[in-house]
């Protein structure tokens, strides 16, 4: 089993956050300090910082949260406002990808590690709606242009759903894939600059009754339907 897999299912973290955890040579097997890709055998030992892995034996966890601006998406203890710190959530938990540091709104936490795999292979076109404030008023120019997909980062971004708001200044974009900096990037290229951006959904998903900075498990209903959306 490749590592990134073997730690995911133990519930620690992601296989994301696995790599940054291999790049700073803080896992080892066997003794050996881990290189990217490898595989683990049943009767290999792997351990973390030289402690040995704690299996997450709990029940799964699947919490929303509300993001406020400020809170950084990683477990890096480290990092000052890091977002497993911010909930305080009695069990271990992790997110499920990320908004940077000044953006706000809806991120799922969790100690499912399958989960997060699933969430986070882009194939699945997987619906994120966001509300973003620019620097100047949205024209039908700027909303063809982001909905036909902008060049970033060497690639043109996928075709997405764009809709002017009441304000002149705000419109809604709901993506299917999760550039860097997407959003920030895309605006940029066509000479905007973000001032606010708040996502409001991830699939069936909303923020609806939940204040910012509050978390909340998922109900049941909407577990099963996100469940079965990625299956």
């Amino acid at each position: 089993m490749r590592i990134n897999k073997y730690i995911s299912e133990t519930g620690y973290c992601s296989r994301r956050e696995t790599n940054r955890l291999i790049a700073a040579g803080r896992i080892t097997i066997n003794g050996k300090v881990c290189e990217k890709g490898a595989d683990v055998e049943p009767e290999d030992i792997v351990l973390i910082d030289g402690k040995e892995i704690p299996y997450n034996d709990r029940e799964p966890v699947y919490l929303a949260l509300n993001k406020p601006i400020g809170i950084v998406c990683t477990a890096a203890e480290q990092v000052e406002g890091n977002i497993i710190q911010y909930v305080n959530y009695p069990s271990r938990i992790f997110a499920i990808g990320r908004l940077d540091k000044a953006s706000e709104g809806l991120i799922f936490l969790t100690n499912d590690g399958d989960i997060v795999n699933k969430m986070m292979r882009s194939e699945h076109n997987h619906d994120k709606e966001y509300v973003v404030t620019v620097d100047k008023p949205v024209t039908d120019e700027f909303v063809r242009a982001m909905s036909q997909g902008v060049e970033i980062l060497d690639v043109v971004t996928k075709p997405c759903e764009v809709y002017q708001q009441h304000s002149e200044n705000v419109f809604r974009i709901i993506l299917t894939q999760g550039l860097n900096l997407q959003i920030r990037r895309m605006c940029k290229a066509l000479g905007y600059r973000v001032l606010k951006l708040e996502r409001i959904r991830i699939m069936n998903v909303t923020l609806d009754g939940l204040e910012r900075g509050q978390w909340r498990h998922l109900e049941k209903q909407e577990l099963e339907k996100l469940l079965s959306m990625l299956n």
